[in-house]
C-alpha cells in the first residue's frame, strides 16, 4: 500500500530558483513510481514518472494529482473509461479512496459517472478552466504556453480594475500591508530568495482583489495565486521577478495610498504588459523557472 505523508515546507528555495514550493519526495511518490504497469497501457504505466519528486497529501490527495494530471495532458484522452477497480489495483489504494478522488476530478469536470455507462474522460470543453488546480496541471504539461497566455490575459483583464477599486477607499491597514509587501520583494530580489519572493508577491495581488470591495472581483484571488505560482515562463505578457517589476509595484502602493485610481490601474496594467524580455538577468529567479517541479496537491 501505499504509505500517506503529510506536507511541509522544505525552507526557503535555493539562490536563482523561482518554484513557489519546494519539495522533497515521499513515500507514497515513491511508491507510485515504483508501481506494475496498469495491465501492459504504456499510458497507465507513465504516471509513475510523471510523480517522482511531487510530495502528496494523503492517498487521496495523489490521486487526485496523479489522474488529474494524466488527463489534462491528454494521456488519458476524451471518453476514457475510468475503471474504479483497476485504479485501485493500480495504485493499491481503497475502493474509497478511488471513490473520493474521482468525486473531485467529476467535480472539477474532468470526468464524469453515468448509470451503465460508468466513470470517462470529458473533453477540454467540459473541464472548469478556472479550477486552481486544472490552471498548474496545465501549466506544467504540453498546453504550458497556451496556458500561461490565457493567465496574462485574464490577470490583464481582471487586476488593473481591481487596483482602480482599492484605491477609491482601501484600508489604511491593507494599505500598510501592501507596502509592506513590496519591501519584502524588494529584499528577496537582492538575496535571490525566490520563496518568499512569490508568497509576498502572491500576497500582494491577493490583498488587492480583496480590497477592491468587489466579491467576484476577490473570488478569483485562487486564480491569480495559481498564475503566479506558474509564472515565469516564455510568454509575454506577465510581470517577471525584476527590479522593474519591484519598482511597478511600488507605484501600485504609491497610487492606492495617494487614492489616485487611474494611477494604480496604469500601473497594474504596466505592470502585467511588461514583456518576458525584461525578465530577470541570467541565473536569477526567473532564468530558473523553466524547470518548475509540478506542485503537490492541495487538500481535497
Amino acid at each position: 500500500m501505499m504509505t500517506a505523508t503529510r506536507s511541509a515546507d522544505s525552507g526557503p528555495a535555493g539562490p536563482g530558483e523561482f518554484d513557489r514550493y519546494s519539495y522533497a519526495e515521499s513515500t507514497g511518490a515513491a511508491r507510485i513510481t515504483n508501481a506494475p504497469a496498469w495491465d501492459g497501457d504504456p499510458d497507465m504505466s507513465r504516471v509513475g514518472r510523471r510523480a517522482a519528486g511531487s510530495r502528496g497529501r494523503g492517498l487521496h490527495g495523489q490521486l487526485v494529482q496523479q489522474l488529474g494530471q494524466m488527463i489534462v495532458s491528454g494521456d488519458l484522452g476524451a471518453d476514457r473509461p475510468l475503471v474504479p477497480e483497476e485504479i485501485g489495483q493500480r495504485f493499491e489504494v481503497s475502493r474509497t479512496v478511488v471513490r473520493e478522488s474521482l468525486r473531485v476530478l467529476e467535480a472539477k469536470g474532468l470526468v464524469s459517472a453515468r448509470p451503465n455507462v460508468g466513470t470517462r474522460v470529458r473533453p477540454v470543453g467540459d473541464w472548469n478552466l478556472l479550477d486552481p488546480d486544472i490552471i498548474e496541471w496545465r501549466a506544467f504539461g504540453p498546453q504550458r504556453e497556451d496556458q500561461r497566455r490565457e493567465l496574462c490575459e485574464l490577470r490583464l483583464t481582471i487586476e488593473p480594475l481591481a487596483a482602480r477599486l482599492a484605491a477609491v477607499d482601501a484600508p489604511e491597514e491593507v494599505r500598510q500591508r501592501l507596502g509592506d509587501m513590496v519591501d519584502i520583494m524588494t529584499h528577496t530580489l537582492g538575496q535571490g530568495d525566490a520563496l518568499t519572493f512569490s508568497r509576498a508577491d502572491a500576497e500582494f495581488h491577493g490583498l488587492l482583489l480583496q480590497a477592491a470591495g468587489n466579491r467576484m472581483l476577490e473570488h478569483l484571488s485562487g486564480i491569480v495565486a495559481a498564475a503566479l505560482q506558474v509564472s515565469g515562463g516564455a510568454a509575454s505578457g506577465c510581470e517577471q521577478p525584476t527590479e522593474a517589476s519591484v519598482a511597478l509595484h511600488q507605484r501600485i502602493v504609491d497610487a492606492v495610498s495617494a487614492g489616485d485610481p487611474a494611477a494604480a490601474e496604469s500601473a497594474m496594467r504596466h505592470l502585467l504588459s511588461a514583456p518576458s524580455e525584461a525578465a530577470a538577468p541570467a541565473g536569477g529567479p526567473a532564468a530558473a523557472g523553466a524547470d518548475h517541479v509540478v506542485p503537490a496537491p492541495r487538500e481535497h
